[in-house]
């Protein structure tokens, strides 16, 4: 049987659930009998039943009998403790399924090889490390957090042609917020898909400066999903409740030097220090959040902290059309390029970084 066949279909289910499910992993699983998918299933959203369980809740009353017979492929080891959900292999256990293929481990402290051990236990043949970089890619934001203890970092900026972020410009009041008019970079199909990668992430983050200078909302509206958590670092306590950021109607997580600011529900304050260990203390402090990603929108300070402290994963890179002449330049990140795709006038190129990459 090819194992690497349906293995690969286990990562197409998961993909269905990968935002849904955070901050679990999102598993894909399949039950084949005698070449034939008898069931099939991924990882419900956070809260909801295992790739594993959908997939046995699936098969047909027809097809149950054949179940002892199958084999299961599933993208991640199964679970063998109580969460929110009883432990995937228990069921696998009661539904007697003789042979069970995993890609990889999970690096999860309650996981990490219990699961195939105790299906070893109970006498199931089981076969581990098929397709198992491609199954660890698949869930980088889920192995990043749980390995190196910090979310999965996005770095993402939109430059000019002649690398800048913004032009020289006279800034703008309007309603009592001083801001600078808005200059688009990139075009709106461009936009459209920060706007999909939003939703696609547990969190956000920018600095002062951006706030002040664009008063972003940080959300998804030009998409469909879940809103981030919005990440505002803010050492002097700067922007006030003028500001989209602060409205309280998306968590916000806000570091600051300042002490004594009140919490609220969606309005968090985490005193920490601005020195030159601040990218790492932004991955503390968002690793007690229980956020595994978070996009780094801005500005270039914000950016070229993580950069010089070479904490980042991914780097996402607009090159618009349009040239300034002068302004704030675009960070410089020394790393090769991944990929380039061209959205109309734009290019975007992927970089990653090797180092810090989830491979063994």
């Amino acid at each position: 049987m090819n194992h690497e066949v349906y293995i690969k279909r286990c990562l197409v289910l998961a993909k269905k659930g990968l935002r849904t499910a955070m901050p679990n992993p999102s598993v894909g699983a399949v039950l084949v009998h005698r070449n034939r998918i008898i069931g099939e299933g991924c990882t419900s959203p956070y809260g909801g039943p295992h790739g594993e369980v959908n997939c046995i809740n699936s098969v047909l009353v027809k097809d149950r009998p054949l179940i002892r017979e199958a084999t299961l492929y599933v993208s991640l080891e199964p679970c063998s403790h109580y969460g929110k959900t009883p432990p995937c292999c228990d069921l696998i256990i009661q539904n007697e399924i003789p042979t069970i293929v995993i890609g990889t481990t999970d690096p999860h402290e309650k996981v990490a090889g219990n699961g195939i051990r105790k299906l070893q236990d109970e006498g199931k043949t089981v076969i581990v490390g098929v397709l198992e970089q491609e199954c660890r890619d698949f869930n980088r934001r889920f192995f990043t957090f749980h390995e190196q203890k910090r979310p999965y970092i996005i770095l993402k900026w939109a430059q000019s042609a002649d690398g800048y972020l913004s032009p020289k410009n006279e800034r703008l009041a309007t309603d009592g917020i001083e801001s600078k008019k808005p200059i688009w970079i990139t075009n709106s199909y461009s936009r459209q898909l920060v706007h999909k990668w939003r939703s696609e992430e547990m969190a956000i983050a920018v600095g002062t400066q951006t706030v002040i200078d664009d008063n972003p909302k940080l959300d998804v509206r030009n998409w469909t999903g879940k809103n981030p958590v919005r990440v505002v670092l803010d050492r002097n306590n700067r922007i006030d409740t003028h500001y989209a950021v602060k409205d309280k109607s998306i968590k916000t997580i806000c570091l600051t030097e300042k002490t004594g600011l009140t919490n609220t529900d969606n309005l968090v304050y985490e005193t920490v220090v601005f020195d030159e260990n601040l990218a790492k203390t932004i991955c503390d402090v968002l690793y007690k959040h229980n956020l595994q990603s978070v996009i780094i929108e801005g500005g270039a300070k914000t950016l070229q902290t993580f950069i010089t402290a070479t904490i980042w994963d991914e780097a996402r890179v607009f090159k618009g059309a349009t040239f300034f002449g002068s302004g704030t330049k675009a960070p410089v990140l020394q790393a090769p390029i991944e990929s380039t795709q061209t959205i109309l006038t734009d290019e975007l190129v992927y970089y990653k970084n090797k180092n810090q990459h989830t491979t063994k």
